[in-house]
């Protein structure tokens, strides 16, 4: 599951992007961004990859 939000900086606005392993409830992957744009969410993507490591072929 992924979900983005939004923190207040002083030099604006920043994004951020998690991924949840909803078996785990564990965040895999992450990325941050300046504008809220759906690559945020594929960027977290080869985190969450590298963190759960899943057999070829499940995805």
């Amino acid at each position: 599951m992924s979900d983005i939000t939004y923190v207040r900086t002083a030099a604006g606005w920043l994004y951020v992007a998690a991924l949840l392993d909803l078996y785990s409830r564990r965040i895999v992957g992450w990325a941050t961004g300046a504008s809220l744009a759906a690559e945020l969410v594929l960027r977290a993507l080869p985190m969450a990859l590298r963190h759960r490591r899943p057999p070829a072929g499940l995805l």
